[in-house]
């Protein structure tokens, strides 16, 4: 992959998510990290740089374009069973090391990373997804934020064709770059770590804060958001730890789905076992006991005692009945986009026509 540099300079564009500093540098706030740029110098993320006095961010390819089962994002109360195209770039503004997308999001870090790249326009990934079926485009596999120009012009096609919008993010985001994405993302997935500013700053190269700041504001702006949690053994899979990411998505609001997930060895990290079935059931039982009203288990289809399925938070009914990615049925009551427990009647939040 020595030439994905080269590569990589010629596929971009000026870029809108900056400002000019009195010192000749540009501040570029796709993410958290907010980076103040020299000329010729790139952001923590390698693939946005200074030129010449401009903000060039990565245009006019894909590294990985399929189409997926929206729950593999996973968003669990969005368009149960619907197909998503899903496509990425390279780079990202994190240096995970239990990254399970390392080809593609450490290809300017690592040299043992990288994957090809073609050439496309955001009319030919659209056009992809269309005759695929998909009813919703996804910037997915890489972090999406730190190329969210070219994001933002693969959805305004989407919207023309009648499809939904979203992003799978490390939600190291910043007000600015929320506001920019506002007007053309639907549902935003949200990976929260853990609740500890140190460990994410070793691990993951940034601090806790940007990422607690950029769920809450989701919320607020009106996206529809659900958090995952890749619970890791010895790094954040403790009560107490635990016990403080329900509590904050609860600050938040008891709405959001909480999806904690089975680490598996990946990359760099080699020294944790893999998550045993017991902690997941454990985080599950701290996420419903804090007052979250959804929770999830994933990772381990099958062996998670019904956590895979959407109840109803009043009356237990089983809506939305699920295997890994698969959708085996669906008894929610749907009118509009709204769901409702076909029992109860209790309203079921979450996008379901």
């Amino acid at each position: 992959m020595e030439d994905l540099p080269t590569d990589l300079g010629r596929l971009t564009s000026p870029g809108e998510l900056c400002n000019p500093l009195p010192d000749g540098r540009l501040e570029c706030f796709a993410c958290g990290l907010r980076c103040r740029l020299k000329e010729g110098q790139a952001g923590g993320c390698r693939v946005r740089m200074n030129g010449k006095g401009r903000l060039m961010v990565p245009w006019g390819y894909v590294a990985g374009v399929q189409v997926d089962p929206i729950e593999k994002k996973p968003f669990f109360h969005v368009l149960p069973g619907a197909k998503a195209l899903s496509f990425g770039m390279l780079g990202c503004c994190y240096k995970c090391e239990f990254c399970q997308n390392w080809v593609s999001s450490q290809a300017l870090r690592d040299p043992e990373a990288g994957c090809p790249v073609r050439e496309c326009s955001p009319v030919e990934i659209v056009r992809a997804g269309v005759e695929a079926g998909a009813t919703v485009v996804t910037s997915t596999y890489n972090e999406p934020l730190i190329s969210a120009e070219w994001a933002v012009a693969v959805f305004k096609e989407a919207r023309k064709a009648g499809l939904r919008t979203s992003f799978v993010s490390n939600g190291n985001a910043t007000p600015e770059a929320v506001g920019f994405l506002k007007p053309w993302v639907d549902f935003f997935k949200v990976d929260l770590k853990c609740f500890d500013d140190g460990t994410y700053r070793r691990l993951m190269g940034g601090p806790l804060q940007p990422v607690l700041d950029t769920i809450g504001l989701l919320w607020k702006e009106g996206f529809w958001e659900e958090v995952v949690t890749l619970v890791i053994p010895g790094v954040n899979d403790s009560d107490q730890e635990l016990g403080a990411v329900a509590r904050f998505l609860v600050s938040v609001s008891r709405d959001i789905p909480w999806h904690v997930t089975a680490y598996h060895r990946d990359y760099k990290m080699e020294g944790p076992d893999s998550t045993p079935v017991s902690t997941l059931l454990k985080a599950s039982q701290i996420g419903k006991s804090s007052g979250l009203r959804y929770v999830y288990a994933g990772n381990l289809p099958g062996l998670v005692e019904g956590l895979e399925d959407t109840a109803c938070p009043d009356c237990g009914t089983v809506l939305v009945e699920r295997l890994g990615f698969r959708v085996l049925g669906s008894r929610l009551k749907v009118e509009g986009s709204k769901g409702s427990c076909p029992r109860c009647r209790r309203e079921i939040a979450g996008v379901w026509s």
